[in-house]
């Protein structure tokens, strides 16, 4: 519906000239409140989804995932005493 460079409410009035004849024809006031609103949480959306694109590593998380893990696995460890000396 709109072009990268462009606005949301260029993108809408560009809409609503291309199918609805605007300004000479013009929709309901709800609907062209909803038209709007449509486009500004689309832009929302556009801009969230663009935050987190790129992710840093945490490596403090990482390092306490691994530690975690050994730890399990030691946890899960099962001695034999069946056979003492």
């Amino acid at each position: 519906m709109n072009a990268p460079s462009s606005s949301p409410l260029q993108a809408t009035v560009r809409w609503l000239l291309s199918h609805t004849a605007f300004p000479a024809s013009r929709l309901e006031p709800r609907a062209e409140a909803l038209l709007c609103l449509a486009a500004l949480a689309n832009a929302e959306n556009e801009i969230e989804n663009q935050r987190f694109l790129i992710q840093s590593r945490d490596y403090a998380k990482d390092a306490a995932l691994r530690a975690h893990m050994e730890r399990r696995k030691l946890a899960h460890y099962k001695s034999d005493n069946g056979q003492k000396v």
